[in-house]
């Protein structure tokens, strides 16, 4: 991404977006006296600037880099389970860290740091060093154009931690809408009080109606500028605030409004989308070339994403085998050797209707014994199951998960990787040859695509009790991939579920379940006993994997998984994660989460 190359030079002269892991990250000493005349008084240097704050951006696949936090969120959730014995997720699904070890919270907490740094371009960026003459293409206003990308960043950082911690304080400006006025924390200095969740999603959306339409909504020069926050992210940040807003978990009272409201900005993005010039490429949903349903949803995540018209925002493209090393079936090694820590769960394959559109406990002719056979094309695209052919050439093979007494399977463990659930994560994999003649791919997580924003639009209308429109934009999702119309006579929750199942099996690994499982208020009602006897797509408590036996013929048993079998919800404590507990003592005015308290 041509964008985020940043010289050595401007990033170690950027030594303000930096702080220490060891002290607060708000406490910083930091020499101002000279950094913002070097940087901001020259062109390039505060461009440079500007790239740097994309390094904040979240990313669904950063874990995949570190040894002990190797793969993404799902793996805390009822969709997956970490195989590595040290993962930190087994801690959260364990409710067994503290405020003062919650290895998560306190690296979410570093967005302050972020957030820092766009205030400080915010307040320090000349429009006579940038210019801000009127011109044709992605370049127009340019210094207004620039500020409105670092006034994205600073929200979605904010919108970022909220989703997590709840209301946090907001660090915006001291005069609301004046940018000379962003507010950049001295050392030591009194930071704002917590909002309430409400307070701070207005905040987000405000912040997004004040750019929206001050970037370009797509830029027309996606080789140059592929990355950058447009206007589609903007509408696309304040489509999902509003829906997060309208969730039961904030929304207390059931407020109709807060979902009319939503569906109307989901809406918003998608006028702006058919009207706005984009360069003849408006988002739409991926597909093939020719139209496969059985490939066009895998075919959204391997093929490049930055000629993607359903990529709206994404952190980076990473160029890496990383993802085939850690999620791919374990038997495929050679030159490469695959590990598969991501071990999708019979409660997400589960979650997958029938390819006559209905869930599987629904449908007669669903055989639990031949269980891959006439499921929603998703299924096969986002799950390494076995007997799926995988692996390139003269290397490909059914995948072998069986587990006898007598035989171990040469895809159900290898060394310190292998399946407890039965299932690899094949959404984001290529297939490669494992001679050592493949060479790195292109991947990239989606921050917002376009089937999202169909979803939050069908979401918020089925909640506002507008059935028609909310079953026009979830079958545009489902007709990609083939799946059958939602039926027409679906009471209100009845579609209402049906939809959070359509939003669960398509963003899947994305970085949704944690959240949604969340604002949808899940847990409620139910514990590990007394779920047991629900369909297992409906369980969160417990999670489920499938044992495979060869003998006289394949038999598939369906049990808890063999690892990390059940996750633990204590309310109101896990509906949050905790603030830091140094955050807490060293700011007087900073209230714990529920739960959460020494």
């Amino acid at each position: 991404m041509k964008f985020n190359k940043i010289s050595l030079y401007v990033a170690g002269v950027l030594s303000f977006a930096g702080a220490s892991c060891t002290d607060s990250y708000l406490d910083k000493e930091v020499d101002l006296t000279l950094q913002p005349d070097m940087v901001f008084e020259d062109y390039d240097m505060t461009r440079g600037a500007l790239a740097a704050l994309y390094n904040y951006l979240p990313d669904a696949f950063a874990g995949y880099s570190d040894t002990q936090f190797r793969l993404n969120e799902d793996c805390m959730t009822d969709n997956c389970i970490d195989y590595w014995g040290v993962a930190r997720y087994h801690s959260v699904m364990d409710d067994a860290y503290d405020s003062d070890s919650h290895w998560f919270a306190s690296d979410l907490w570093n967005n302050y740091r972020g957030i820092r740094a766009c205030n400080q371009f915010l307040k320090n960026a000349r429009p006579g060093v940038i210019g801000n003459a009127e011109k044709k293409g992605d370049d127009n206003k340019l210094y207004d154009r620039w500020m409105a990308e670092a006034r994205f960043m600073r929200a979605i950082l904010h919108f970022e931690m909220m989703s997590y911690y709840g209301g946090i304080p907001i660090v915006g400006d001291e005069t609301p809408g004046d940018l000379s006025t962003a507010i950049v924390l001295a050392p030591g200095g009194a930071i704002p009080e917590r909002g309430s969740i409400g307070e701070c999603l207005d905040w987000i959306i405000s912040e997004m109606d004040a750019i929206k339409d001050a970037l370009p909504f797509r830029y027309s020069n996606e080789d140059e500028n592929w990355g950058r926050a447009n206007g589609a992210a903007c509408y696309a940040l304040r489509a999902r605030a509003a829906l997060y807003k309208a969730s039961p978990l904030n929304n207390t009272t059931n407020d109709k409004a807060l979902w009319e409201t939503a569906a109307r900005y989901a809406e918003d993005f998608m006028a702006k989308n058919t009207a706005a010039n984009t360069a003849g490429k408006p988002y739409m949903l991926h597909t093939t070339a020719g139209n496969d349903p059985n490939q066009n949803y895998y075919d959204v995540f391997t093929t490049n994403p930055v000629r993607s018209n359903e990529y709206i925002l994404s952190r980076s493209v990473w160029n890496t085998l990383n993802l085939v090393h850690f999620n791919g079936p374990c038997g495929f090694s050679g030159n490469i050797s695959n590990t598969g820590y991501a071990n999708p769960t019979q409660n997400l394959v589960d979650a997958y209707e029938t390819i006559n559109g209905l869930p599987i406990d629904q449908d007669p002719t669903y055989d639990d014994q031949n269980p891959y056979k006439n499921r929603d094309p998703r299924l096969a695209q986002t799950i390494f199951h076995h007997g799926m052919l995988w692996g390139m050439g003269d290397e490909e093979r059914p995948l072998d998960m069986n587990n006898d007494d007598t035989r171990v399977g040469i895809d159900y463990a290898r060394g310190n990787g292998g399946t407890c659930t039965g299932y690899y994560l094949k959404k984001y994999v290529h297939n490669i040859r494992f001679d050592g003649t493949s060479g790195n791919q292109q991947v990239a997580c989606p921050i917002f695509r376009y089937a999202e924003i169909l979803l939050n639009a069908a979401e918020a209308y089925a909640e506002a009790g507008n059935a028609g429109k909310a079953t026009g934009y979830v079958n545009q999702v489902r007709a990609r991939v083939g799946m059958p119309a939602l039926p027409a006579s679906l009471s209100k929750d009845q579609l209402i579920e049906r939809i959070h199942n359509e939003r669960r099996i398509e963003l899947c690994f994305e970085d949704h379940r944690w959240i949604d499982c969340r604002r949808w208020k899940l847990f409620d009602g139910q514990t590990k006993a007394s779920e047991v006897n629900l369909p297992r797509y409906k369980q969160l408590y417990n999670l489920y994997g499938v044992a495979i036996r060869e003998g006289s013929g394949t038999t598939f048993n369906y049990g808890l998984s063999e690892k990390y079998s059940t996750q633990t919800f204590n309310a109101p404590k896990n509906y949050r994660f905790p603030i830091p507990y140094s955050e807490v003592q060293r700011i007087s005015n900073m209230k714990q989460n529920p739960g959460w308290e020494r």
